[in-house]
């Protein structure tokens, strides 16, 4: 997508992919990764998310990147923080209390500014990507952080009927991006109460992947 989209969204409010709570795959799903209390975590196109005040809640220390500096903003405004923010060449990097979010371009954060990480969640970064970029973003995503082992969200519906953001992913294009370089375990597969925007047919798939 333009990076533009996604700068109208925030502005305009349009943000109809912010969750008002934490995932219900993250609660049941999280001790899959097998981390410690104290662990680095990583969010990709993190938004806002109200699953990182959770992750925060449980004692880990967690990073995001996120293209939206006002979608950031409002994340440390409404975990109370106010952030020591410094410039990372093409990035800008927000701090405070445990959290750490980078703003600008994904593909712009390298392994020497994110430094290690434990796991990473991946909610609503796959999803959000056309399926040009999925490709590029896959490969970065391990690269940069190593292997590790990574907790995925993904949506699979009719995109005949619909098109998005979010995507459409199915198993075989999972497996096809990590299957190579991870082992690929489906945990859990359901169909949304209330469709796709409340309109589509849409199943919800979560999936740990592990370095091989």
């Amino acid at each position: 997508m333009e990076q533009e989209f996604w700068h109208r969204k925030w502005q305009n409010g349009e943000i109809g992919f912010h969750e008002a709570d934490t995932n219900p795959l993250l609660l049941r799903h999280f001790p899959e990764l097998g981390l410690a209390r104290g662990a680095r975590v990583f969010v990709p196109l993190c938004g806002k998310s109200r699953d990182m005040h959770w992750l925060l809640g449980q004692g880990c220390k967690v990073t995001g990147a996120e293209l939206s500096r006002l979608a950031v903003e409002q994340l440390f405004a409404e975990l109370a923080l106010t952030p020591v923010i410094t410039e990372e060449a093409a990035l800008e990097r927000f701090e405070a209390d445990g959290l750490t979010v980078f703003v600008g371009d994904f593909f712009d954060l390298d392994r020497e500014k994110l430094g290690a990480v434990d796991g990473v969640y991946d909610r609503a970064a796959l999803i959000a990507l056309p399926a040009p970029m999925r490709e590029r973003y896959a490969g970065h995503l391990a690269a940069l952080t190593r292997h590790a082992p990574q907790l995925l969200v993904t949506l699979e519906y009719d995109s005949t009927d619909a098109v998005g953001p979010p995507f459409s992913v199915p198993e075989h294009e999972v497996r096809r991006l990590y299957g190579s370089a991870f082992h690929v375990t489906s945990l859990e597969s359901h169909a949304l109460k209330d469709g796709l925007k409340g309109v589509h047919p849409a199943r919800e798939s979560v999936w740990l992947l592990k370095a091989r």
